[in-house]
């Protein structure tokens, strides 16, 4: 392990997820502007085709977390 971590890895749990949650929203609010690939934005342009089609075929948020849940119990 990069010796320059340590003292972070020592940190009490409540305190690297705070530090972790304030690097990501450093992140967010650069506004780098990642390329997205063309696979994925087809990719996306597909689901959204496919939902809009058929709506009834979505699932709710509470759905899903459900059956991620599900997955991992």
């Amino acid at each position: 392990m990069d010796t320059t971590l340590d003292p972070l890895l020592k940190l009490p749990r409540a305190e690297r997820i705070q530090l972790v949650e304030d690097l990501w929203d450093s992140i967010a609010r650069e506004d780098s502007g990642l390329p997205v690939l063309d696979s994925h934005r087809e990719e996306l342009q597909r689901r959204k085709e496919r939902f809009l089609a058929h709506p009834s075929s979505g699932r709710t948020w509470e759905q899903v977390k459900q059956h991620a849940r599900s997955r991992h119990d």
